[in-house]
This record gives C-alpha cells, sequence and structure tokens, in this order.
C-alpha cells in the first residue's frame, strides 16, 4: 500500500463553524538541552529572506523526526540529548511497534514509549543512539501575529517538508475528537497558523525565523459544510505548554501539575432522541472531595453553562474549563432531576496527568 492509499480523514471536532482534523497519517491518523540556536535578522529583499529560510531549515530541519507505528505516521521533535522526542498523543496512541527516522535519512531507530498526556495532544517517546540533534525551544508567549513561521514535519510520509506561513491568532481553543485509542484532546491557547499542515504533520515543528520552536502542529481545519480541507487554517500546541508537560512526562512517565482547571466529574454528552441535537452533559459520577462535590452537584444532573457559556456537550464543557485556572471560581448552572435548575458556585481544581 502506498503513503497517499495510507493517509486517513482525521478526526473531527467543532471549533466555530470549522472543523478540526488531527494530522497524524496511518491506516486510520526548562529541561531539554537545547541545540545551538540559529539567530540572523531577516533582511529586507527577497534574496535575504530566502537565505534566512535556508538557515532555518538547515538548522531544525535534522531535530524533526519521521515517526512510524503499526497503525500511524507522523512527525516528531528531538526534545534532548538523551532521546527524548516530542509527538502529539494521536500520533502514537495504542502503537505496539514505533519507528523514528530522522528527517534526513539514515538508520531507523525502534523508540519506546515514555509516557502520554492526551488532554494536551503530548507524548514523548525515546530511542537509543542515532545521535539525533535536540531542537531549541522558544517562548511562544512572545509570538505575534503576522510573524513569519515554518511547519516541518512528514506529511502524506514526506519526510523532512517544509510549508511557511504566518501566525494568524493566537491564544485559539481547539478540540479534537478522540479516535481509537485516542480519548480527544482540548487545547489552550493554541497558535493558529497558515503555514500548511496535511497528515502527517502531526507532531512536528513550527518554527521561527531565529530557528526556535514554538508549537507542536496538531491540528489542521476543514469545512463541514463541503467536507473539504480549509485551506491555511493549522494549528500548533504552544511550547510553553510543551515545557511544563514534557519533562514531568520525561521524569515519571505522568503529569502532576497540569495547569488545567477541573470540576472534579465524569459526564457523558444528553442527545435529545427527536432532534439528534446535543443538548447538556449528565453528572455520571462525582469525586469525592471535588469542586462540584462541595458545591452540591450530584450524579444525574446535568451541567447546562459553566460561566454563561453553554454546555451542550463534553467537547464544549473541557473548551469552556481550558480557559479557566485551578484555583479559580466558576458559576455552574445545573438542571435536577426534577427539572429545576439552579447555579452553584465551583471552585475548581486540577486536572489530573495520567499515562
Amino acid at each position: 500500500m502506498d503513503t497517499r492509499a495510507k493517509v486517513r480523514a482525521c478526526a473531527l471536532a467543532a471549533v466555530g463553524m470549522l472543523a478540526l482534523a488531527g494530522c497524524s497519517g496511518g491506516d486510520d491518523e526548562n529541561t531539554a538541552t537545547p541545540a545551538a540556536r540559529t539567530s540572523a535578522p531577516a533582511g529586507g529583499s527577497a534574496s535575504s529572506l530566502e537565505q534566512q529560510y535556508e538557515r532555518v531549515v538547515d538548522a531544525v530541519l535534522p531535530s524533526v523526526v519521521k515517526i512510524q507505528t503499526d497503525q500511524a505516521e507522523g512527525s516528531g521533535v528531538v526534545y534532548d540529548a538523551q532521546g527524548h522526542i516530542v509527538t502529539n498523543a494521536h500520533v502514537v496512541a495504542g502503537a505496539k511497534k514505533i519507528q523514528v527516522t530522522s528527517s534526513g535519512g539514515g538508520a531507523t531507530l525502534t523508540a519506546e514509549p515514555v509516557g502520554a498526556f492526551a488532554a494536551d495532544d503530548l507524548a514523548v517517546i525515546k530511542v537509543s543512539g542515532g545521535n539525533l540533534k535536540p531542537a531549541s525551544w522558544g517562548d511562544s508567549g512572545k509570538a505575534v501575529v503576522g510573524q513569519i513561521v515554518l511547519a516541518m514535519g512528514n506529511p502524506l510520509g514526506l519526510a523532512g517538508s517544509v510549508t511557511n506561513g504566518i501566525v494568524s491568532a493566537l491564544h485559539r481553543t481547539v478540540s479534537t475528537k478522540g479516535d481509537g485509542s485516542f480519548q480527544g484532546s482540548t487545547i489552550a491557547d493554541a497558535i493558529q497558523t497558515s503555514a500548511a499542515i496535511n497528515p502527517g504533520n502531526s507532531g512536528g515543528a513550527l518554527v521561527t525565523l531565529n530557528g526556535q520552536v514554538i508549537g507542536i502542529p496538531t491540528a489542521a481545519a476543514s469545512d463541514p459544510s463541503v467536507g473539504a480541507p480549509a485551506a491555511g487554517i493549522g494549528f500548533a500546541t504552544p511550547s510553553n505548554t510543551v515545557k511544563n508537560i514534557v519533562p514531568q512526562l520525561v521524569q515519571s512517565g505522568k503529569v502532576s501539575n497540569s495547569g488545567r482547571a477541573a470540576l472534579g466529574v465524569t459526564v457523558r454528552t444528553i442527545v435529545d432522541p427527536q432532534s439528534g441535537q446535543r443538548t447538556a452533559v449528565a453528572v455520571v459520577d462525582v469525586q469525592r472531595g471535588s469542586g462540584a462535590a462541595k458545591a452540591g452537584i450530584v450524579p444525574g444532573e446535568l451541567i447546562l453553562s459553566v460561566n454563561g457559556t453553554a454546555t451542550p456537550d463534553q467537547t464544549a464543557l473541557s473548551s469552556v474549563l481550558a480557559g479557566l485556572k485551578p484555583g479559580s471560581t466558576a458559576k455552574v448552572e445545573v438542571q435536577k432531576e426534577d427539572g429545576s435548575k439552579r447555579t452553584v458556585q465551583v471552585t475548581l481544581g486540577e486536572l489530573p496527568g495520567g499515562s
């Protein structure tokens, strides 16, 4: 089966009027040791900008790898000199075999999973040997709209591909649906970019012109009205999230400090049987001692909104919580089983991590 035939349609999730597609390909899709940084001011002429592109590609592309599993293809970025590689959780979820090849070619290396945090769609794998070059990780908090960026990865299995664009927007909250062993994600502070992101780009590098990685390309948008990709709309997990989550995964394989707010409930989406519309999320379980428990929320009740934002499904609930912080207070509108409604104040806890 050729590479194009192996690239699958990606998982979809609502973002405004768009749908997101996680961008791994397949049968179905500040503890880092930095590399020497490439820093050269972009010149005013076309030739000097071209030279800048060439320098950045030459400096960063050796830090971008191709990842192949028994069920998907994607990309990764070398995190440190010990062989740790950052990728998207959806690229390696459920994989029984993981192989890594440098974008520049060379021997194929076998990788072992270290840990994953699906909520942010991040995972770490590790190889032994290979002399891979660690990337230089930048501060995504300094990204600005209009800034030129390059996306490096392995779209459609084409190793070492580079596309260019700009930072189109900042602080997006985007969600992707679960697929197989991957439970889905909701990414806060995502970077929107016009650099082309295609299946196989997931887990690669979004790079500035000074050679620093400021994001991990994670999802591309498609227009559900026409069922085709929406050109020039892609999203990357910010490097500052990587720098919070990945060191924890490297150290223990788990995340103990997610920085993500949580109500302390397990929920499921309620669908109206007549209209087919999603209407609310039902509370299945309440964690003992959680903010929800202390506010009197009990199993069987419906959560209708948080801070005035409707929560017709689990994705909507995750999205609104992604914009809040642990320890803050949220107004939660709840409907009891008898149909009566009330609004309670919930002190938010922290979303637990996992392996």
